[in-house]
């Protein structure tokens, strides 16, 4: 464990709360060179109404904190190689292929997600992930 995992983790909590989603309110920092180079949260793409779910069930294309991290880094011209992912709940199957493919080292994150696959493939990937509570 590193010596901000904890403020940042805490940092991603409070971004969370940004969120229009109310099954779950999930938030993520990329930090790179302790600085934060993107921020995101779950909700609806840009230019949608900010409601996220549908008769108790989320929408389809509502996008996960790590995709809305990963997305606006790329627009912001930064670069992600390298950069520890600070995220509230841990990354699904479709947002880790996603941190892999974003060049993140790092995933540090504090509440388990039901399936454990996403955390599988990038221990597969090699890439560091810690649970911190």
């Amino acid at each position: 464990m590193e010596k901000f995992d904890h403020s940042y983790l805490e940092m991603a909590e409070v971004w969370s709360r940004n969120s229009y989603c109310k099954r779950r309110k999930v938030g993520a920092l990329l930090v790179k060179d302790r600085m934060i180079i993107s921020d995101g949260y779950n909700g609806t793409p840009s230019g949608f109404e900010n409601v996220c779910e549908e008769d108790g069930v989320t929408k389809p294309y509502v996008l996960h904190a790590e995709a809305n991290a990963i997305t606006k880094v790329a627009k912001s011209g930064n670069s992600s190689d390298g950069a520890t992912l600070y995220v509230t709940a841990s990354p699904c199957l479709e947002c880790s292929k996603l941190i892999i493919q974003a060049g993140i080292k790092r995933v540090v994150y504090r509440d388990e997600y039901r399936l454990t696959d996403g955390v599988d493939l990038l221990r597969r990937a090699g890439i560091q992930v810690e649970k911190v509570d």
